[in-house]
């Protein structure tokens, strides 16, 4: 069953939040539910340069990778509506903000930082974490990001004991009740 029908540049549903949140997992959710295309912008950029993220960072560094980040946002903002599910760090530039904000609806996926970083640390490939105090590490990362997710996000979704399609659910039960097929220009915060 669909939700709502999408059409135009705008409509997508963007998720955006720290690693660990389910950023992909939701998004699969979101994407069999509403029948949108599921884009990762992680994956754009791996698949662009031929190599891991893990592989991007530790050859080209932080900073190449957030340029990446970049154009793989101005690649998705000329597509269809979809699911796109950003990398964590993709807030910290100003330019992507602006370029979010006309992707459509953004859903920022939260949690309580204990539960984010148990999920975070199942894998091995995050280049941030690879620290001598990963948990140190992920609690600054998270206590410096959490401000920017909270200024462009237009819903908030705790995915604190929640399955990925609990946080679907959640979130498609909030576009809902803010009538998103209809426009949810009103509602985004400027």
């Amino acid at each position: 069953m669909r939700y709502w029908a999408v059409s135009g540049v705008g409509n997508s549903i963007v998720l955006v939040g720290m690693m660990g949140s389910g950023k992909s997992a939701v998004g699969h959710c979101l994407h069999r539910r509403t029948g949108l295309p599921m884009l990762e912008t992680d994956e754009m950029i791996a698949s662009k340069l031929g190599m891991s993220v893990r592989e991007i960072f530790s050859k080209h560094g932080e900073k190449e990778f957030r340029e990446a980040e970049t154009k793989a946002l101005r690649r998705v903002s000329r597509t269809k509506p979809a699911v796109i599910a950003t990398g964590g760090g993709m807030v910290l530039r100003e330019e992507n903000l602006e370029i979010l904000k006309r992707l459509g609806l953004i859903v920022w996926l939260d949690g309580n930082k204990e539960t984010l970083f148990a999920r975070a640390s199942r894998r091995t490939d995050r280049p941030l974490l690879q620290t001598k105090n990963p948990s140190k590490t992920f609690s600054q990362i998270l206590d410096a990001r959490r401000p920017l997710y909270a200024k462009i996000a237009d819903i908030r979704v705790d995915t604190s004991g929640l399955t990925e399609e609990e946080v679907a659910m959640a979130i498609l039960s909030k576009l809902k009740r803010v009538n998103w097929e209809t426009g949810f220009g009103a509602v985004r915060k400027s």
